[in-house]
């Protein structure tokens, strides 16, 4: 697979009225160690964007929490708000320096953090705003409530939610029609099929936050390893070919600071996998 000809060749999924490829990218590694302030060389990160889009990559993934603000802000000073490319990021979560993730969904922190993605992302109106994570402290309808009113102002094209059990993906779309999941989901942690199978049933966009994990790969590195070496491919391609063929619903959206390794996944989207091959990665850790 030369970095010559990669080109993002997976499937399409429609959010709202836009149409984009199922395999995207996940900018949250566009920031310095633990996801806190800028990046080590900022030159990079922003080539990575640009190799993104020209390998036909037109679904980008981000946070208010990502840097914070680093993420967004290097997307919206690279990309601006272009039309060919859908942006999506989240709100819900405070850092700290100590890398913490604190859940914060009260409305009108919710009000005022996308004023601020908003002016990072240099858009007047957000593609996709997913709430981050539930709040104990914050009932959570009055936080999806919230995501809603954003919407019906214009602010908000397509509401998201993210880190959801069953129970309150249907509570969110009692309040508002949430157009995408994200929740964790990679080959070795299935914990949230359940989640999956409702947005397969509504045709829902599910997206896997860490898609691919290191740690997990390992524990079935023998079978990446033997369906790689027949597709001339990595253990990370595999699983990303599976994911994608794991539903037509699943939006994967790897992460990397590299622009190699940027091209290594998005060439993942040009891995065809037999029905065997799927249905024993699938069976690996059911």
């Amino acid at each position: 697979m030369s970095s010559e000809t990669t080109t993002n060749e997976s499937d399409t999924f429609e959010i709202g009225d836009t149409t984009i490829h199922r395999l995207g990218f996940g900018a949250m590694r566009l920031c310095g160690e633990e996801i806190i302030g800028p990046p080590e060389d900022e030159e990079t990160a922003r080539e990575v964007l640009e190799r993104a889009v020209d390998c036909g990559v037109d679904f980008v993934d981000t946070a208010d929490s990502y840097g914070p603000g680093v993420s967004e802000r290097l997307i919206g000073e690279t990309l601006g708000d272009p039309d060919d490319v859908l942006v999506a990021t989240k709100a819900g979560l405070l850092r700290n320096r100590e890398g913490e993730w604190l859940a914060h969904g009260e409305p009108d922190y919710i009000r005022n953090q996308v004023l601020t993605s908003l002016d990072r992302l240099r858009t007047d109106t957000i593609d996709l705003y997913q709430f981050h994570r539930p709040d104990s402290d914050t009932p959570y309808e009055d936080s999806v409530q919230t995501f809603t009113e954003l919407q019906d102002e214009g602010l908000v094209d397509q509401v998201g939610v993210s880190n959801v059990s069953v129970e309150q993906l249907e509570t969110a779309r009692e309040h508002v029609d949430v157009a995408t999941v994200q929740n964790r989901f990679n080959l070795d942690d299935r914990s949230n099929a359940d989640v999956l199978e409702v947005c397969e049933e509504n045709d829902i966009g599910f997206i896997p936050w860490a898609p691919i994990d290191g740690d997990d790969l390992d524990e079935h590195g023998d079978l990446l390893d033997e369906i790689g070496d027949e597709h001339d491919s990595t253990r990370r391609q595999v699983g990303l070919a599976w994911l994608l063929e794991r539903s037509d619903v699943i939006l994967p959206i790897p992460g990397t600071s590299d622009p190699d390794h940027l091209e290594s996944n998005v060439a993942a989207s040009q891995l065809s996998l037999s029905d065997d091959e799927v249905q024993r990665l699938t069976e690996a850790s059911e």
